[in-house]
């Protein structure tokens, strides 16, 4: 272990700290992070909402879509706000103003999503003799806001703040006298650039009609082809969830609305077989991600947060114990966003790494008949290997399998931390110095 963590210290860490600090992978990760406190409390408004315990959810389902509602206005438009902390970010990094730089990122993106005139649903349901439909006007869609839109909000924000740089490098820009308010300066400065900025995104938008989250959903059909029940339909999945969690963009809302109507099926084939009396035909059908790969949430985070609660960088020591609790119920976007892994090149390959171990020793281990294979889709929000002896209908070596998967993505992420724990550390001291 000595010598692989001095491995990853001299030759791993050199190349890929200074791609972490690229000017534009810099300002997402410091975007990113922005938006954390609102990922925070999100998360735990989630949790209540989402319980673990069917009592509990059936106590509270009356209400479940008040309790949400903090939730979808937080980690339900996140994209959104990083947009503006990333634009704010690279703006500054190039000595522009950061506020111009954070709203016209954030216009930007608004303009990847067109609004809806719900008024014209309510008449055609009204005509169509459906009760209580009321008038709303013009609405925008939440859908691609969240985390599912952050890959339209990193290209937005890369396009609108360096078509800003441009265009003041080359003195296309209205300049106030030194007698106007600075703030009023600020705001004609920034005149030309939104107007090319609007212009060219409404009309890619809406007059191309080209849609950035279907041109990603698009580009990874393929992939449905070779999603299935086989260790390839296990693995595929997974590196691409994580490969594109790591680039910033929600691997799941991407991958798994490919790949889950064949996961159901799979599901659906295992429940059928067992009110027949057959044998259980499947292996890779959703639950089993759920509890024997996804441990914490995408990436196997769980083994991270508990290793950062011990951590020696006191930033990142406090990101592992208020990531641990939402980790437990398998929400990880405060610890996705905290640390941050997102665009974090140091991160990224145990990230990346551990599910795909995992996976194979999960998919071993059920092939070989150690552990049974999946028949319940449990609550998401139960901790993992409850999840995992519920959704296997009573099967403690479920339960084990997971604390053992927990324990071995904990080996494989500790010398890269240890390695992105002495960077946080340096970084710290020397902002104590400063």
């Amino acid at each position: 272990m000595e010598k692989f963590l001095k491995w990853i210290e001299e030759s791993l860490m050199p190349p890929m700290a200074k791609l972490s600090e690229q000017r534009h992978l810099k300002a997402i990760r410091d975007g990113v992070i922005s938006t954390l406190s609102l990922i925070i409390v999100g998360s735990f408004f989630l949790i209540i909402a989402q319980p673990p315990v069917q009592s509990w959810a059936k106590a509270i389902a009356p209400h479940v879509g008040q309790i949400m509602i903090p939730y979808r206005l937080t980690m339900g438009l996140m994209s959104l706000y990083a947009a503006y902390g990333m634009g704010y970010s690279l703006a500054k990094s190039y000595k522009l103003d950061g506020v111009s730089g954070g709203v016209l990122s954030l216009t930007a993106f608004l303009f990847t999503t067109i609004p809806l005139n719900v008024d014209a649903f309510v008449k055609t349901a009204t005509a169509a003799g459906i009760e209580g439909a009321a008038p709303m006007g013009w609405v925008l869609p939440m859908a691609n806001l969240g985390g599912s839109g952050m890959f339209a909000a990193i290209i937005s924000m890369i396009f609108a703040v360096e078509t800003m740089r441009l265009l003041k490098k080359h003195n296309i820009t209205i300049k106030m006298p030194e007698q106007v308010p600075e703030s009023v300066s600020r705001s004609f400065e920034a005149l030309i650039p939104a107007a090319v900025i609007i212009t060219v995104v409404w009309f890619i938008r809406v007059w191309l009609n080209f849609d950035i989250q279907t041109a990603i959903m698009n580009l990874f059909k393929p992939i449905v082809n070779v999603a299935g029940n086989s260790l390839g339909g296990v693995l595929i999945p997974v590196i691409f969830v994580t490969l594109l969690w790591s680039a910033g963009i929600h691997g799941m809302s991407v991958i798994g609305s490919l790949v889950r109507p064949i996961w159901l099926v799979l599901l659906d084939q295992n429940t059928a077989a067992i009110a027949s009396g057959s044998a259980l035909p499947n292996i890779a059908v959703e639950p089993f991600f759920q509890w024997f790969i996804w441990i914490g949430g995408a990436g196997a985070t769980l083994s991270l947060a508990i290793i950062m609660c011990f951590s020696k960088s006191e930033y990142l020591k406090r990101v592992g114990r208020f990531s641990i609790i939402p980790g437990i119920f398998n929400i990880n976007e405060p610890l996705i966003f905290g640390a941050p892994i997102v665009m974090n090149p140091i991160l990224a390959i145990p990230f990346i790494l551990g599910p795909v171990v995992s996976g194979i020793i999960a998919y071993a281990a059920t092939a070989a008949g150690l552990v049974s294979k999946v028949t319940v889709m449990a609550p998401w929000t139960l901790p993992a290997p409850i999840g995992a002896f519920v959704a296997t209908g009573g099967d403690w070596r479920a339960a084990v399998l997971v604390i053992i998967n927990i324990a071995i993505v904990a080996v494989i992420y500790y010398p890269f931390f240890k390695a992105y724990e002495k960077k946080m550390i340096l970084e710290e001291k020397q902002s104590e110095i400063a």
